[in-house]
Order: structure tokens, then sequence, then C-alpha cells
């Protein structure tokens, strides 16, 4: 049976728990989701900026898609199949944007092409590519969030381990959890300090499962090496003391620690880590090796 796809034309701009799904799935269904760049394609060449953007449509999301039975309490676990790319790109930095952009007079564009995993601007470098979602969330059950905006429903994380292979666990906020993403990157590293990675158009699949025996307070992802809690906070200093304490806490509750012996561990072997710093709040994770508790404990999650 064919995969069912979720055209980039059917989008939202906001997570809102008033947005009306655009599929509906069951639990242990795999979807896949057609994504506008950051710029929702407006930006294809200079003579698009010469036109002029409408930034009001910035951060675009395919969806939203409803999960039956997803409740508020539940979490959604969203393992990442398929990330699909565009052969070009697009980043821009300056005018006042980004961790420099106040010593950089104006906003300033480079195109990218893509091929054979590398990625680079003509006269520029070519470096590798490493594909991620920047924007993937739930609806907030209080007000609305607009795409570019982090929080503990997922949206703009722009988190670099959100790529394939990776299962990302969403806390549900209301009926249906109201899934989207989109805002790709075919590269950025931590920090996304220009305010854009490699921004482009493509496609991620999608297996949406269903959990009810965990207790979350904002996103937590996991691939083969790690586990990680992922939070967003109006500084760098407050995100990163939420997602450290998130894995203190998760640690104690699910393997038993002694919470002195929790931090201590994660003092010994943890990575607190930059994801970005440049939207509207920061977000900050803390990356636990499983290496350093599953021979003895067992699986956290």
């Amino acid at each position: 049976m064919a995969t069912p796809t979720v055209t980039k034309d059917q989008i939202v701009l906001r997570m809102s728990h008033t947005a009306a799904p655009v599929a509906r799935i069951a639990p242990d269904t795999t979807i896949r989701l057609e994504t506008a760049d950051c710029f929702s394609d407006q930006v294809q060449g200079p003579g698009d900026i010469d036109r002029g953007l409408d930034w009001d449509t910035v951060n675009p999301a395919t969806g939203p898609v409803y999960v039956e039975g997803a409740a508020p309490g539940d979490v959604l676990v969203v393992r990442i199949e398929r990330l699909e790319v565009a052969d070009h790109g697009v980043m821009c930095t300056g005018g006042g944007w980004g961790v420099l952009g106040d010593r950089i007079a104006e906003l300033t564009w480079r195109f990218l092409s893509i091929a054979d995993g590398r990625a680079g601007w003509e006269g520029g470098p070519r470096f590798p590519i490493r594909p991620m979602i920047g924007v993937i969330g739930v609806a907030p059950a209080g007000d609305d969030v607009p795409c570019g905006t982090p929080g503990p429903h997922g949206g703009n994380m722009d988190t670099r381990l959100i790529g394939e292979g990776a299962t990302l666990y969403l806390p549900v906020q209301v009926a249906g959890g109201l899934l989207a993403a989109g805002d790709l990157h075919a590269a950025m590293g931590d920090g996304e300090v220009a305010v854009t990675g490699v921004e482009v158009a493509g496609a991620v699949t999608l297996h949406v499962g269903l959990r009810r025996d965990l207790e979350l307070r904002d996103p937590l992802l996991e691939n083969d090496e790690l586990v990680t809690t992922i939070a967003s906070a109006a500084s760098l200093d407050a995100a990163a003391a939420s997602a450290t304490a998130a894995m203190a806490e998760l640690l104690h509750a699910r393997l038993g620690l002694e919470l002195a012996d929790a931090v201590m561990l994660m003092s010994a072997v943890g990575e607190v880590r930059v994801s970005q710093m440049v939207d509207p709040l920061r977000t900050v994770r803390f990356e636990m090796p499983k290496s350093a508790y599953e021979p003895t404990y067992g699986p956290l999650l």
C-alpha cells in the first residue's frame, strides 16, 4: 500500500488547537509530508529578493495531522524514516539577523547547489549535507504559537539530531495531537548562528506511534547512540537548566537512580549542547549516551 502523502500547499503558519486537520491517521501509521522551505519557496534566485518577500509566510509547516486516539497526557512517537531534500537551497544572514547580524549591515544571501551529498555556493566551499527537520511539533493547548517559535509543543527547535533514524517523542496537548512539520535543512550546525541553515524544500516520511506510559513536559529525542532532552526558553541558561533537569528526572523516574547518582552520571558522561540561539526562544538539549546506563539498567525508554 502506498504511503499517504500530504502536499506542501496544506500548511499552517501557527501551531494551533483550532487548526483543521488535513489528514487523519491511526497510530502506527507511516505518512509522508511534502514541505516548502522556510521562505515558503519564495526565494529561488536574486530576482526574487529584488521583488521583495512576504515575511508573514515564513516557516510554514505541512499539516496538521490528526492521530486517532491521541489525548492530552499521551506522547506521540515520531520516527523519521526518510528525508528528501531539493537539489538547491538558500541561506541568509546579516541586517540585524543572526548572532553576528549587527556586524553585517545588509541582509546577505547565498544560493546553494546540492549534489552527490554535498552543498555549496558558487565560488565558495562545498561541504557534506546532513538533512534534518527544523520545525516539527504538535498543537499547544493554550494560545497559538507561530511555527517559527519553539516550546514544549516542539515547533522550531532547529535541533540537528532530528534527522533520519531518530525518534522524536512529543507530549500531546490536545485531542489528535495535530502534528505538523516543515523547515527542512540540508545542513545546519549547532547554534544556527546565521539565523538560517541550508534552507530547502523537500519531504519527510514519518512513522507515527502513540505511548501512554511516559510523562513528558518537553520533547525528547532518541537515536541509536543517545537519548536527549530538549528545552526552549528565553535565555540559553534557562533552556540549559530545563533540559538538564528533565534528563535528571527521566533517569530517576525510569531507571530508579537516586537523583544525586543521576546528576553525577550526567556530569561524568552527559553533554549540554546548544541547538539554536537565534529564534524567539533559545533551544538547548542534554545528551545522554546509552552506553553509560544500558549495560547496568537496561533501556531508558
